[in-house]
């Protein structure tokens, strides 16, 4: 039988190298398809929780957060840009115009994991998997709030989940207590930035890596598997 590894993805709707990092993942499955499998868990980490819901301008943002220029910005765009073509993920040229809360996002995000369908072992992606695409897409490819709920409704909609029980929650507050604890729980496993990627609670890979970098870790860990069964 071939390994089926969990995969914990900690992210932020809001980070761009969480977009790149899971289209690199995803590339170094398809590479690895037939060698093993793996289910990937999204987790939630928010940059910014004290984000207003109206957000921030993303260059005034950015400058008071890292202390970048917009010159140094619009660089940094490009090369976001092209890394995420790399992995067939489209950034708009113009990049994003604010900064949003996510926390929302994170409480829907808890719900597909819920109440969705779950990861195939064949590498099918479960609903929470496609509600997080989409809402990569929402904010990065078409520059729209993710913290609109008419946004992360038709989010939930082109992951094939309920719309109807989608607002429901938005309007509830459901799931929050959920999301704030396994915000904590990241951090108390000294998970302060994103994307970091757990593979079986054991391997961390940090930061939104080329295809090769998961493709290499991923096919050490599942010889390494193989070799130990074989000697049980």
């Amino acid at each position: 039988m071939k390994p089926v590894f969990r995969i914990d993805f900690v992210s932020d709707v809001s980070c761009p190298w969480c977009a790149i990092g899971l289209g690199a993942l995803e590339a170094a499955l398809d590479r690895l398809r037939g060698e093993l499998s793996a289910r990937i868990h999204f987790q939630p980490f928010e940059l910014n929780p004290r984000m207003g819901p109206e957000g921030q301008d993303i260059v005034e943002h950015i400058a008071q957060k890292y202390g970048a220029s917009a010159q140094q910005q619009a660089a940094t765009r490009e090369m976001i840009r092209q890394r995420g073509a790399e992995v067939g993920f489209v950034f708009r040229p113009e990049g994003r115009d604010r900064i949003y809360n996510t926390f929302d996002a994170h409480r829907l995000l808890h719900w597909a994991h819920e109440e969705g369908r779950a990861e195939g072992e064949d590498g099918e992606p479960g609903q929470q998997r496609l509600l997080k695409k989409a809402l990569f897409s929402a904010y990065f490819t078409e520059g729209r709030s993710p913290a609109s709920h008419d946004v992360l409704v038709e989010a939930v909609v082109a992951a094939g989940l309920d719309a109807g029980r989608a607002r429901e929650v938005l309007a509830t507050g459901e799931f929050a207590a959920e999301v704030r604890e396994r915000e904590a729980f990241w951090r108390e496993r000294e998970i302060h930035a994103v994307p970091a990627i757990v593979i079986d609670d054991a391997q961390l890979i940090s930061g939104g890596q080329p295809v090769e970098v998961f493709e290499r870790v991923l096919r050490k860990l599942a010889d390494r598997r193989r070799e130990a069964e074989a000697g049980a």
